[in-house]
């Protein structure tokens, strides 16, 4: 099964690289940088179907491939994993893109636009491969995996403060601005776009980063620390 994860990853990593690739020649024929080049609200909105399109299919595939909720949380996080690795990969193959692993990107746009170093998602990428390593692993063991509320929690805080690191710079754009009235027509906001077409990022807080990443390997450790101790294997 993993290696059908892979290769769908891999190829979904392909096909996601190559609409990019297309986007890129039609607003930075000099190539990718910030500003932001404005978009149309049907250019927006048909991204935004793209973006929401891509996690059901890992969902659906997840859903299909897996028999239990933790097999299929880790075949979700692996394929994602793997997707948005291989989606660099696929960059650096086209369009010699990113010229380093500190190059900004913008990296997803709901609920408001995702902007960091092309690092801070590979590594994000590389944990959830771990933790889904990890969950089959003891799966494949024959333990009865359960996920514990003292690793839910510590996984859930980790990844709000990195998503926090992401959408800082807009959040701070719409709340400084006076822009949360009117959320739902930011898109075609001419006073927002002003602002946006000037925003160039300068520095990502990795100290935050780095916080939210312990407290996510922090929920790994004690998942695997108490499967090891504490749980009963299944009777085959």
């Amino acid at each position: 099964m993993i290696i059908f994860l892979t290769a769908f990853g891999i190829a979904m990593g392909f096909l996601e690289a190559v609409v990019v690739v297309y986007l890129r020649w039609l607003y930075y024929p000099e190539g990718f940088m910030f500003p932001l080049k404005p978009m149309t609200l049907e250019r927006l909105s048909i991204e935004y179907l793209r973006e929401i399109s891509t996690i059901v299919m890992l969902l659906s595939l997840s859903v299909l491939a897996g028999k239990n909720f933790p097999e299929r949380l880790s075949f979700f996080l692996y394929s994602f994993g793997i997707w948005d690795i291989f989606y660099y990969v696929w960059l650096k193959f086209l369009l010699d893109w990113p010229s380093s692993l500190l190059t900004w990107d913008i990296l997803f746009l709901i609920p408001v636009i995702w902007v960091g170093p092309v690092l801070a998602p590979i590594m994000c990428s590389i944990t959830m491969i771990a933790i889904a390593g990890c969950i089959l692993y003891f799966q494949k063991k024959g333990y009865a995996v359960k996920i514990g509320l003292m690793e839910i929690f510590c996984f859930i805080l980790g990844a709000v403060i990195i998503f926090a690191t992401f959408v800082w710079d807009f959040s701070r754009m719409i709340i400084n601005g006076n822009f949360i009235s009117r959320f739902s027509t930011l898109a075609i906001d001419p006073e927002f776009r002003e602002i946006v077409s000037h925003y160039i990022p300068a520095t990502y807080n990795w100290y935050l980063f780095a916080l939210g990443k312990a407290l996510i390997l922090l929920s790994l450790l004690l998942f695997c620390k108490r499967s090891k101790k504490y749980q009963k294997r299944i009777l085959p």
